[in-house]
């Protein structure tokens, strides 16, 4: 046994029951956040491996209820909630694995993008209504990743012609893979959003449009996919993912600001276009 045994023991103390059935084993934000912290720092510093293993096992367990809250934003869309927890909580155990507190303060802030990560992944590869070929979905995912890199290297949104030189591909094949993002299963444009209790298709229609929302709606597919990969990652966010501004600008890598003005860019480029067709 390691020379933390003592101090291993006094911070694995077992759960009573009714602890064991609190997805946050009835700990306080705060009170998690400390036993988290005191928990991978000795698992950082123990030399005995199981005894690692151990405080690794409480940190994710004491932490479940954060993964399972991020699974159940995804629920009923086509994938059972389930299968969305299970996945979540893998995300979990992975970020506990890698994290190192020598590198970070808090986990959390390592976690939940893994965890988001992992779950979008599932759906990627399970969710998909009509499933692309694995190629397109690999086109996808190093669309992403490149046009995030292009952001930061250019300091603007990248063309489609120089995502696609990124990533390798004819400027066609990006298209093509583009045009499938997002396919899960049909969405209704009668979703609820915001406090208003509009619907999505009143948002993106508008009140100045000549015909009738429906002939809009029959328009509004087409439309969307000629933004780019960015513009539908933040619509997508936004009301169909019900992630807030601030957790949008975390994803994207900007401010809460910047994200509440490409959102208004977005529909208004949106109610035009509808409004031309």
């Amino acid at each position: 046994m390691s020379d933390l045994a003592s101090p291993v023991t006094t911070l694995l103390e077992p759960l009573s029951d009714h602890e064991l059935r609190d997805p946050n084993c009835g700990l306080t934000r705060t009170e998690r956040s400390e036993q988290t912290a005191m928990l991978l720092r000795a698992a950082a510093e123990t030399d005995d491996p199981d005894d690692a293993t151990e405080l690794r096992s409480r940190v994710v367990l004491i932490n479940r209820g954060v993964a399972e809250a991020i699974a159940r934003r995804y629920q009923g869309r086509g994938v059972p909630v389930d299968d969305l927890v299970q996945v979540a909580q893998e995300g979990l155990i992975k970020a506990v694995s890698r994290f190192d507190p020598d590198l970070r303060n808090d986990l959390l802030t390592f976690a939940v993008p893994t965890i988001r990560g992992e779950v979008q992944r599932y759906f990627r590869d399970q969710g998909w209504m009509v499933r692309p070929t694995r190629r397109v979905q690999e086109i996808q995912g190093q669309a992403r990743e490149a046009t995030r890199e292009l952001e930061q290297s250019l300091g603007e949104e990248p063309t489609e012609q120089e995502v696609a030189d990124q990533v390798g591909v004819p400027i066609a094949e990006y298209r093509r893979a583009v045009a499938a993002h997002g396919c899960f299963q049909p969405v209704s444009l009668d979703l609820l959003v915001g406090s208003d209790r509009a619907t999505l298709g009143d948002i993106l229609v508008g009140d100045d449009e000549d015909g009738p929302a429906s002939e809009a709606r029959l328009v509004l597919a087409p439309v969307v996919r000629r933004l780019s990969e960015r513009d539908r990652r933040i619509l997508y966010l936004r009301y169909f993912a019900d992630l807030t501004q601030t957790e949008i600008g975390k994803d994207l890598g900007v401010t809460q600001m910047q994200v509440s003005r490409l959102l208004t860019r977005i529909l208004g480029d949106l109610r035009d276009e509808l409004g031309a067709a």
